[in-house]
């Protein structure tokens, strides 16, 4: 792995990236918002050509021209994912490689140029070393890291852009949602993607996620913790929260809304299904109705934010269906693998963790 082109002194006095001061950084208070750390990483490319080797640079506001694609015609997509603190002080990614990928199929269908897996993985290798004194110990947070990709050349016409720009950028996290368990509403109204698989709610662009913030603020307003979604095509399927999958329990089967180019290919969501799997569960992707969900014994997301969250009840019109919550729950259990194997306190037999040095 390449260090990082540019490495500055911190202003406590130390090298920012290498340094392990914490003094000044309360992890008791992190929530999943914005907290500013020292450094991101840049990397440009332009229109027909390929992403070379990208810089370490101050974080910090960017110049973009009002033509640029991203903010004209939303050409943009985006990842997720964490570094996590070992107990021994290891410093671990989970699973970068499928984010890469992932972004590499988002990019083709917004017909923009994508660094290599490799350059992905070292990029975030190289975000996360100049910004370690902000990866919060073990079971206090995690490490938030945001690739963007976007297209950042002026150009008028409705065309891609001439120039693209690829960008990490962190933040320490804790939970996603406060509370514990999820309380969801079933938005019916409003669609979170078009059916079918010539959309793009299958991939991370920016613009699947502005459209639900109409739902997220009534439902917040009224006590939920966030929207489920149903399918437009018939309405009657759940398909998946704001930000993260979904999974109904009923006695030993475990069922999720199967990707069909609408739903987003988590990569938690994967990850628990191995897991499920592993564990002698049987686990079926298939298209799931709002009445079979309201009759399930146990529902719960998944997703980077959320790791693998349970859901209390979810409402839809004048129905409340609850579900089991609690340490004996099967989300509770299949949560604690993955964290375990994602903070090395379990052991990593499939290789999915990524010491970054």
């Amino acid at each position: 792995m390449a260090p990082p082109s540019i490495l500055r002194d911190g202003e406590n006095g130390s090298e920012s990236g290498l340094g392990e001061s914490h003094g000044d950084i309360n992890w008791e208070g992190l929530g999943f918002s914005l907290t500013p750390t020292d450094y991101m990483h840049v990397m440009k490319c332009s229109k027909g050509g390929k992403f070379s080797q990208g810089s370490i640079v101050r974080y910090g506001n960017i110049e973009i021209s009002p033509a640029a694609g991203i903010l004209n015609y939303g050409q943009g997509i985006f990842e997720g994912l964490k570094a996590y603190r070992t107990q021994d002080g290891r410093i671990l990614l989970f699973r970068p490689e499928e984010n890469a990928l992932r972004m590499k199929i988002g990019a083709e269908r917004l017909c923009m140029p994508s660094p290599s897996v490799e350059q992905f993985v070292d990029a975030v290798k190289q975000t996360v070393i100049a910004n370690k004194r902000w990866i919060p110990p073990t079971g206090k947070g995690t490490l938030y890291l945001r690739p963007l990709l976007m297209g950042t050349g002026a150009a008028l016409g409705v065309a891609p852009s001439p120039e693209y720009t690829f960008l990490i950028y962190c933040s320490p996290v804790g939970n996603y949602h406060t509370g514990g368990a999820l309380n969801l509403k079933v938005e019916d109204k409003l669609y979170r993607s078009i059916a079918g698989n010539g959309g793009t709610g299958g991939i991370k662009s920016v613009t699947n996620y502005a459209p639900v913030y109409a739902s997220t603020t009534k439902a917040k307003a009224n006590g939920f913790s966030d929207v489920l979604f149903l399918d437009s095509a018939t309405g009657k399927n759940i398909e998946e929260a704001t930000a993260c999958n979904i999974f109904v329990v009923k006695e030993n089967v475990i069922s999720t809304p199967a990707i069909d180019g609408t739903i987003l290919p988590g990569i938690t969501r994967k990850t628990i299904i191995d897991i499920a799997m592993d564990l002698g569960y049987k686990v079926v992707e298939r298209s799931i109705s709002v009445e079979e969900m309201i009759s399930a014994d146990e529902v719960f997301c998944t997703g980077t934010a959320v790791v693998v969250t349970s859901v209390a009840s979810v409402t839809y019109k004048e129905t409340r269906a609850e579900y089991k919550t609690g340490a004996e729950t099967l989300s509770e259990k299949l949560r604690g693998i993955l964290v375990g194997i994602q903070t090395g306190g379990v052991e990593d037999k499939k290789s999915w963790t990524v010491q970054v040095e």
